[in-house]
């Protein structure tokens, strides 16, 4: 049962679901917070049309820097211009950023707890043709093992929009992953967005699947055939551990789902929090130790096992 009046999630099957690139609200969002606070920079690696940072470009010149292909320092200098009280949001593909400049968004962003905001791109296999090089699986792991850093995988264009505003406002590195691909838009305006707060978007009894990024979508199909209860978990760092644990011992199972390596993403934080708090049988549906390959992006998300049906498969192995 889709909890609508709590969460405002549209029905999922009794009209054409909208379908817009969750990068688009990463842009959306840039624009808003900049409207909001005179502070807010942005930086780009040469990606500024693909990352959506060319719509705050646009609207505020004065207040974008174009660091060209030079990753490292795009985190660097950003970290400076924290230092002296702006509120920086810097882009590029996810394999270049985090995965080209780890160390320094650790030493200079994390250690000194600096709020800079980083947008990774074309994160998942649904990337597409641009093949394994720029399908970065492994950001989230990588993210929330460092310390003070935030890690969001928004679901939809208007939770990615909402991310980011939300992310000009708390003080914190943060680390929002968005997708190239056009993905259903299945949340609202009004549909409750909150920094490590999970929202349940389906009531269930049989299993609880906790799924992060456009797979939310693919989850709550899934519920469907096995009274699951969803959980939009898209704050992995710091994970909300009550609804998340509320829902586990009601339902007595769990399913992860998430467009990621299955090692240290999701399902290895949920995993962390259950062998710790609450033990149940378990199942992680996501990308199993491999790289991704070219192909259509539908393609690869069944060729990835990363659909309903997989989601379902995994259910029932539970039952």
């Amino acid at each position: 049962m889709i909890n609508k009046k709590a969460h405002l999630v549209k029905d999922l099957f009794s009209e054409k679901i909208e379908k817009v690139p969750t990068r688009n609200g990463y842009g959306e969002g840039l624009v808003e917070a900049g409207k909001k606070n005179k502070d807010v920079v942005a930086l780009c690696a040469d990606l500024t049309d693909s990352t959506r940072t060319k719509m705050f470009k646009d609207k505020f010149p004065e207040r974008f820097i174009e660091i060209g292909v030079a990753e490292q320092n795009l985190v660097t200098v950003a970290s400076g211009m924290a230092a002296v009280g702006k509120i920086p949001f810097v882009s590029s593909y996810g394999a270049f950023s985090p995965g080209r400049n780890w160390e320094q968004i650790r030493t200079t962003i994390c250690y000194n707890d600096r709020p800079v905001n980083i947008g990774g791109a074309h994160t998942g296999v649904s990337v597409g043709p641009d093949g394994a090089t720029h399908q970065i699986l492994e950001d989230i792991a990588i993210m929330r093992a460092l310390p003070n850093m935030i890690v969001i995988a928004p679901c939809d264009y208007h939770e990615s929009r909402k991310a980011t505003a939300a992310a000009a406002e708390n003080g914190k590195p943060t680390y929002i992953r968005f997708a190239r691909e056009k993905t259903p838009v299945f949340t609202t305006k009004m549909t409750p967005f909150q920094i490590g707060r999970a929202e349940v978007f389906r009531m269930g009894k049989r299993v609880t699947i906790v799924a992060c990024g456009p797979l939310v979508y693919e989850a709550l199909m899934a519920a469907e055939e096995v009274d699951g209860e969803v959980i939009d978990c898209h704050t992995v760092k710091p994970i909300d551990q009550d609804t998340i644990l509320m829902s586990a011992k009601k339902t007595g199972r769990v399913v992860t789902v998430e467009e990621h390596q299955i090692t240290g993403g999701l399902g290895g934080a949920v995993a962390e929090l259950l062998v710790e708090q609450h033990p149940v049988p378990m199942r992680r549906v996501g990308v199993r130790d491999r790289f991704g390959e070219s192909g259509e992006p539908d393609e690869l998300l069944q060729k990835f096992g990363l659909k309903a049906k997989n989601i379902v498969a995994a259910a029932k192995e539970l039952f």
